[in-house]
């Protein structure tokens, strides 16, 4: 097809805000990766850093000899996989039977589910549940509470009821119960949405530093962004963090913190961004 003359310059106009948009959200990256790995005369050059013109490795080799990061990091990775997993397995549970027209009072339950997205408890009596549960200074308080995703829940629910019913009766007559279908015909069906779905949670679970800042006071329990936090934003001084020597400038172990922070999500996405779309959209058509 042969595009008009204002086709083709709505096409180069969305071309050079798509381009601008990329140089906006890159750069930032690239800047601090440069400093990350440049020496500290480099590291003060004011300016633009795309790329380290003097490249040293002492910031990242003190950041990677850190005990209280590694630490901090397996903790991150332990609520990422863990709450993910677990999310998925609660939401699929809630999703199933809130799909299925049979289901006794559905519509009911479904509003009182959708009344959670709108209201809330507040700070003040969250932290005194949390605390009269047990939960405070305990990893499972990164998990538990926000354990299921409403938004998420209705997304999935809507994908489930688009599975045709005859799937889940022919397995009923071979003997099936509702959860082996579940879990051998629905789950494997729902692929892409959950994969969306889980793709959300862990960016959630990774970027995560204000329940660790409420309710983790034993640091050696922090994730690695309220590390992070403390160290960049806050810029509080901790103990257990490396002190840069005369060959370091502070804003290179910030940097090299930061990427160490960033990298392991960044190389996750690309894995579950094909699904995030289809997933998305084949969850979104029915209500």
């Amino acid at each position: 097809m042969r595009l008009t003359k204002g086709e083709k310059i709505f096409q180069w106009f969305l071309i050079v805000i798509i381009t601008m948009l990329c140089i906006v959200m890159v750069y930032p990256f690239l800047h601090v990766l440069s400093i990350s790995l440049s020496t500290p005369a480099e590291a003060l050059r004011p300016g633009i850093h795309l790329y380290p013109k003097e490249i040293s490795l002492f910031a990242w080799e003190r950041v990677l000899s850190t005990d209280s990061i590694w630490r901090a990091f397996g903790i991150t990775v332990f609520r990422t996989v863990v709450g993910t997993l677990l999310s998925l397995v609660f939401m699929s549970m809630a999703a199933y039977p809130l799909s299925r027209k049979y289901l006794p009072h559905r519509g009911y339950y479904t509003t009182f589910i959708i009344i959670t997205m709108f209201f809330g408890g507040g700070l003040i009596p969250t932290y005194l549940l949390i605390k009269s549960l047990g939960l405070i200074n305990s990893v499972w308080v990164y998990i538990i509470p926000g354990l299921v995703s409403t938004f998420s829940m209705l997304i999935l629910r809507n994908f489930f009821m688009g599975i045709p019913m005859e799937l889940e009766d022919s397995a009923k007559i071979d003997g099936a119960n509702d959860i082996r279908i579940l879990v051998q015909i629905i789950v494997p069906l729902s692929a892409p949405v959950l994969a969306t779905l889980a793709l959300w949670a862990a960016v959630a679970h990774w970027n995560n530093w204000f329940d660790a800042m409420l309710y983790m006071q034993d640091k050696t329990k922090i994730t690695l962004q309220l590390l992070l936090r403390r160290l960049v934003i806050a810029n509080m001084g901790d103990p257990m963090m490396p002190v840069p020597t005369e060959e370091e400038d502070p804003a290179m172990v910030k940097a090299a913190i930061i990427m160490f922070t960033a990298l392991p999500i960044l190389v996750v996405y690309p894995f579950l961004q094909r699904f995030f779309v289809k997933g998305v959209m084949v969850g979104s058509l029915k209500g």
